[in-house]
Protein backbone atom coordinates (compact mmCIF):
# COMPACT_ATOMS: atom_id res chain seq x y z
CA UNK A 1 0.00 0.00 0.00
CA UNK A 2 2.84 2.52 0.63
CA UNK A 3 4.69 1.52 -2.45
CA UNK A 4 1.40 2.83 -4.53
CA UNK A 5 1.29 5.74 -2.63
CA UNK A 6 4.60 6.80 -3.01
CA UNK A 7 4.55 5.63 -7.36
CA UNK A 8 1.26 7.94 -7.50
CA UNK A 9 2.90 10.69 -5.55
CA UNK A 10 6.35 10.50 -7.63
CA UNK A 11 3.48 10.94 -10.96
CA UNK A 12 1.68 13.42 -9.63
CA UNK A 13 5.26 15.24 -8.69
CA UNK A 14 7.49 14.48 -12.26
CA UNK A 15 3.87 15.11 -14.53
CA UNK A 16 3.44 18.38 -12.71
CA UNK A 17 6.89 19.49 -13.17
CA UNK A 18 6.75 18.93 -16.85
CA UNK A 19 3.75 20.83 -17.48
CA UNK A 20 5.29 23.09 -15.11
CA UNK A 21 8.27 23.25 -17.40
CA UNK A 22 6.29 23.55 -20.70
CA UNK A 23 4.02 25.97 -19.69
CA UNK A 24 6.80 28.35 -19.18
CA UNK A 25 8.53 28.00 -21.66
CA UNK A 26 8.82 30.26 -25.16
CA UNK A 27 9.79 27.93 -27.38
CA UNK A 28 6.52 25.60 -25.99
CA UNK A 29 4.50 28.69 -26.75
CA UNK A 30 1.59 27.42 -28.81
CA UNK A 31 0.40 28.88 -31.60
CA UNK A 32 -3.40 30.00 -33.31
CA UNK A 33 -3.42 30.48 -36.78
CA UNK A 34 -7.11 31.40 -38.21
CA UNK A 35 -8.34 31.07 -41.28
CA UNK A 36 -10.82 33.05 -43.13
CA UNK A 37 -14.03 31.63 -44.50
CA UNK A 38 -14.12 30.29 -48.07
CA UNK A 39 -17.47 29.25 -49.22
CA UNK A 40 -17.48 26.23 -52.00
CA UNK A 41 -20.88 26.12 -53.62
CA UNK A 42 -21.77 23.37 -56.37
CA UNK A 43 -23.04 19.48 -56.81
CA UNK A 44 -21.63 16.30 -55.90
CA UNK A 45 -21.54 13.58 -58.65
CA UNK A 46 -22.71 10.42 -57.54
CA UNK A 47 -21.72 7.33 -59.95
CA UNK A 48 -25.52 6.47 -59.79
CA UNK A 49 -25.45 5.13 -63.26
CA UNK A 50 -22.98 2.31 -62.13
CA UNK A 51 -25.28 0.99 -59.81
CA UNK A 52 -28.36 1.24 -62.51
CA UNK A 53 -26.52 -0.34 -65.29
CA UNK A 54 -26.10 -3.96 -66.17
CA UNK A 55 -22.87 -5.44 -67.16
CA UNK A 56 -22.26 -4.64 -70.40
CA UNK A 57 -21.70 -7.31 -73.14
CA UNK A 58 -18.14 -6.75 -74.65
CA UNK A 59 -17.90 -8.62 -77.69
CA UNK A 60 -15.28 -7.12 -79.67
CA UNK A 61 -13.37 -8.38 -82.88
CA UNK A 62 -10.03 -9.17 -82.19
CA UNK A 63 -7.56 -6.21 -84.56
CA UNK A 64 -6.07 -7.91 -87.98
CA UNK A 65 -2.22 -7.56 -87.10
CA UNK A 66 -0.38 -5.17 -88.95
CA UNK A 67 1.82 -6.65 -91.50
CA UNK A 68 5.63 -6.34 -90.89
CA UNK A 69 7.23 -2.77 -92.31
CA UNK A 70 10.57 -4.42 -91.91
CA UNK A 71 11.43 -4.19 -95.28
CA UNK A 72 10.71 -0.44 -95.69
CA UNK A 73 12.94 0.18 -93.07
CA UNK A 74 15.88 -1.77 -93.95
CA UNK A 75 14.97 0.01 -97.46
CA UNK A 76 15.45 4.01 -95.61
CA UNK A 77 19.10 2.45 -93.94
CA UNK A 78 20.05 1.59 -97.05
CA UNK A 79 19.21 4.99 -99.23
CA UNK A 80 21.37 7.91 -99.03
CA UNK A 81 20.96 10.31 -96.45
CA UNK A 82 20.62 13.90 -97.86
Amino acid sequence: MLDLALKTVAFVLVAGFTTAALGSSPAYAQRVIEFEEIVVEGRIQKPEAFYILQHANLNYEALNPKPSFLKELLETVEDDLF
